[in-house]
């Protein structure tokens, strides 16, 4: 570490801004940037994120940035006339974390820092409010010993709870100053019995153990999940801010709150967001007490709103960000204390973004990158069948209703523990996390929960917070729900932990029971604005895997611009097609095999029309069979004797015939281009029905552009083998229809060998796609199928930083299909290439494929939408 590390700002001025974010994480920065507006923010330093790491390696922070807190200090005491420990009027001063990213609730905070029992005497001396004093004295102790100290926040949430039920009081507002003064005295007396030790009466004693709290808070258990769930790299560190206080608890003409200045639930412009009056900010992001809706402040004091809403105007225009802005009211002043860039669910990101460029605020290319990809995959998500809920409210499922904090809607097993929530995730389960309230040591029960329902808080609440970040479906500060530890309670009705519920989170409904879902449906509205916007920026087209007519309608609705890939294995399911696919699998001769291959044809060749009419004009991708086929006989013995009977075969030969199926590593085995070269009639029947479907289709004068994938192909002799067979099926249609239509006959890369021999496959090949499902597989030796638990050990130590199967790994994947690209374009320029793997719809696999030059992606119908998003935002980067 060299350079400056403490940075100041207040005054009218600031030691930097926005351009030292990753040294003023978002905090320190923006109140920099908020501090050289002129807007009205206490003044306070920030200590750089280079410290952090320092504190990180060494355990202590370096004296140079002692000597430079202690100058800020001085220059605080001055900007402010107050005196941090001395005589006179007491600085008090609040220490927070504060990332280059936000991070909600995960790392500590300190308050009211400063007090002690002769600081408390001179502030009731100075406000004539000693209820207030020790207010903030309580609230102290329990942070500095929560924090810093190391006992947590539950032993002093007990003795308070314990004050309040003793005084029958609903809230800590309702406690008088010998209540508090209580409270004081139990908590000194908790921390000196649990650490042998005092809470120091220096202050600087004090600010020195709260900052390093507050650095050792970057590598608590919480934040490290939060990290790994969001992608947030270790090395970054957090920055800390120590700023003056100011007091939205000190009596009825003070408040504290939060605002937007656009809904984050929906993006919908204006003000809205909540406040407490008689409260902290902790109070507010809390959800101990449900606030007041923002609208409320303008009748409490109009004047004070008018000023607010003034200021979050300003900020939004100056950051051409929606804003979330932390403020409180000290006795009729208004200062605003952080803002940040909202955190907000998918259909607001977009029409934010969307609108900001139609107000001239940012560009289209901005609105484009401003929506993270992924997210919009939220805005597929089904949502409950309106005739469905209206149903249940008739039959009195309604439980109650809420705020909705959380996009889409989600039916699950209750779960009132973080811990429960993680158990039944991991046994298959879809959870609902039901709490009082959430708070960041619930993180991991908050990831593995598909929603979250609160009983209390608003919507700046954690929960709300983190279920916008997350994309969970969310309903928040339910006062109808009492939550106890195995059982939540809805006026009269009971439910037990286990039994399902459905949880809406844009009605904020709540009922018991299953609810039917139905799709989002197309993009529409500001969603397909912004998607048209992204099209005219992207390089990569966007093709979609689908295997049936519905799969390929959905995928041309949500913009995918042909089929990449069609897996014609998948197509044999359902009635009146299993059966013959069985009697082919289980023929003991070429006679027996094509007879069973004469049923297969018809319903082949009616599957394919259906592919090529949803894509009239488009490429339509279908890659012969490539299945392990013992996939297709049943295991048990009513499936065998059903297909007995179908085959006209005794049981006991059906068994036999089975058994000579198993192989010791079928995903080895017989499959992919090998099953058509041992059986060359397969090839040659599939090939058969689509240029049938092709031949039939044109003559109803729609467009058909078909292109046959061979798969797993590892040597340029299979792939020769087999193309001579499709070709030859290919001119005995033609011949017999009367009629050409163009093709493709391309392959599937998805064996290391056919990467690194693509200069040879390619002289025989029109076009690659890359399976980057089996190439990982093939690449990291791993099964994915299998391999699950060794995955989540290995990502949980660092082993692996990411899922090589959910984003490429481009170091060694990578490396291979970099090496297909450069040789197989090589050998035959221009060639083709795309990739139909699972990763074809992640937004960081995309922009390494926009990287390699591929010509498509191709993903399953529902991340279309996200693929076309991410494809233009790796153009724009790469401009």
């Amino acid at each position: 570490m060299d350079g400056r590390s403490v940075y100041f700002f207040g005054g009218g001025g600031a030691d930097g801004g926005r351009e030292l974010r990753e040294l003023l994480g978002g905090k320190g920065a923006n109140l920099a940037e908020m501090a050289k507006a002129g807007l009205p923010v206490p003044p306070g330093f920030t200590i750089s994120t280079e410290v952090c790491a320092a504190f990180s390696s060494s355990g202590t922070i370096p004296e140079a940035v002692r000597a430079g807190i202690s100058q800020a200090v001085s220059r605080l005491e001055k900007v402010t006339g107050a005196a941090f420990g001395g005589a006179g009027s007491p600085l008090l001063l609040s220490v927070r974390s504060g990332a280059r990213v936000s991070m909600p609730g995960m790392m500590d905070t300190v308050l009211d820092l400063g007090l002690n029992d002769q600081t408390v005497a001179r502030l009731t001396l100075m406000t004539g409010d000693r209820r207030f004093a020790l207010d903030c004295y309580r609230r102290f102790c329990a942070m500095y010993g929560g924090v810093v100290l190391g006992l947590g926040d539950e032993p002093f949430d007990a003795l308070l709870e314990r004050c309040k039920r003793e005084q029958r009081a609903a809230s800590d507002s309702e406690l008088d100053e010998t209540d508090l003064a209580s409270i004081v005295a139990d908590s000194k007396a908790l921390i000196l019995e649990r650490t042998g030790k005092p809470v120091p009466a220096d202050p600087r004693q004090q600010l020195s153990g709260a900052i390093e709290a507050v650095f050792r808070s970057w590598d608590n258990p919480r934040a490290a999940t939060y990290r790994q769930a969001n992608g947030i790299p270790s090395s970054w560190g957090t920055a800390v801010t120590v700023q003056a206080m100011v007091f939205g608890n000190r009596g009825n003409s003070s408040a504290t709150g939060v605002a937007f200045t656009r809904d984050p639930s929906t993006g919908a412009p204006g003000l809205t967001g909540e406040f407490l009056q008689g409260a902290q900010g902790e109070d507010v992001v809390a959800g101990v007490r449900t606030p007041l809706a923002i609208d409320a402040l303008r009748r409490w004091n109009p004047q004070i709103y008018r000023e607010l809403e003034k200021g979050c105007a300003r900020l939004e225009r100056h950051f051409g960000d929606a804003q979330d802005i932390e403020f409180t009211v000290e006795r009729g002043k208004l200062w605003f204390l952080q803002c940040r860039s909202a955190k907000r669910t998918a259909a607001a990101a977009v029409r934010i973004a969307v609108e900001l460029a139609q107000e001239g605020l940012i560009g289209k290319d901005e609105a484009v990158r401003r929506v993270e990809a992924a997210s919009i995959g939220q805005l597929q998500r089904p949502r409950f069948d309106p005739r469905a809920a209206q149903e249940a409210r008739g039959q009195g499922r309604l439980l109650g209703a809420g705020l909705p904090a959380g996009p889409g809607a989600a039916c699950g097993k209750l779960a009132l523990t973080p811990a429960a929530a993680e158990r039944m995730a991991a046994g298959g389960e879809v959870v609902v996390l039901a709490r009082a309230q959430t708070s960041p040591e619930d993180i991991r029960g908050m990831i593995a929960a598909a929603a979250l329902l609160t009983s209390s808080g608003g919507m700046s609440s954690h929960a709300a917070l983190v279920a916008r970040q997350m994309g969970k479906v969310a309903v928040v500060g339910c006062a109808a729900m009492k939550v106890a530890e195995r059982a939540v309670w809805f006026g009269p009705r009971t439910l037990r932990e286990g039994e399902v519920v459905s949880v809406d989170g844009e009605s904020g409904e709540i009922y018991s029971g299953p609810i039917a879902t139905v799709s989002a449906g197309a993009p529409g509205g500001h969603l397909e604005t912004l998607l048209s916007w992204a099209d005219s920026f992207r390089k990569l087209e966007v093709r979609a895997n689908a295997d049936d007519a519905e799969q390929a309608r959905t995928a041309r609705a949500l913009g995918a611009q042909g089929i990449g890939l069609c897996r014609t294995e998948h197509m044999f399911f359902g009635p009146g097609k299993i059966e013959p696919m069985r009697e082919m699998i289980l023929a003991r001769t070429p006679e027996e095999r094509i007879a069973a291959l004469e049923k297969l044809l018809p319903i082949q060749r009616r599957d394919f029309g259906g592919l090529f009419r949803e894509m009239a004009g488009l490429p339509v991708t279908i890659r012969l069979l490539d299945p392990p086929l013992h996939e297709f006989v049943p295991r048990d013995e009513e499936g065998m004797g059903r297909l007995a009977a179908a085959a006209g075969l005794p049981v006991e030969e059906v068994r036999r015939r089975a058994a000579g199926l198993s192989e010791t590593n079928p995903m080895l085995g017989l499959r992919g281009c090998r099953l058509g070269i041992m059986h060359p009639e397969i090839s040659s029947m599939q090939a058969r029905a689509l240029f049938e479907a092709a031949c039939d289709v044109a003559l109803e004068g729609i467009e058909v552009h078909p292109q046959i994938m061979v798969p797993l192909v590892g040597d340029a002799g299979e792939f020769e083998q087999q193309t001579r067979l499709i070709h030859a099926a290919a001119d005995a249609v033609f011949l017999e229809r009367a009629l050409r239509v163009p093709y493709r006959v391309g392959t599937m890369i998805e064996v290391p060998r056919a990467a690194i021999t693509a200069g040879e496959i390619a002289a025989a090949a029109e076009f690659f796609s890359f399976g980057t499902n089996d190439l990982t597989q093939m690449t990291y030796g791993l099964s994915r199928d299998d391999v699950g638990p060794v995955l989540r050990r290995y990502l949980e130590t660092g082993v692996y930083r990411r899922d090589p199967f959910a984003t490429l790994d481009r170091d060694g994947v990578g490396e291979l299909m970099r090496m297909a690209v450069q040789r197989g374009r090589a050998a035959r320029s221009g060639l083709e290439i795309g990739l139909c793997g699972e990763h074809g719809g992640d937004p960081d696999s995309i922009s390494f494929c926009h990287e390699l030059g591929l010509d498509y992606v191709s993903c399953s119908p529902g991340r279309v939408p996200v693929a076309r998003l991410a494809a233009a935002q790796a153009a724009l980067e790469a401009a």
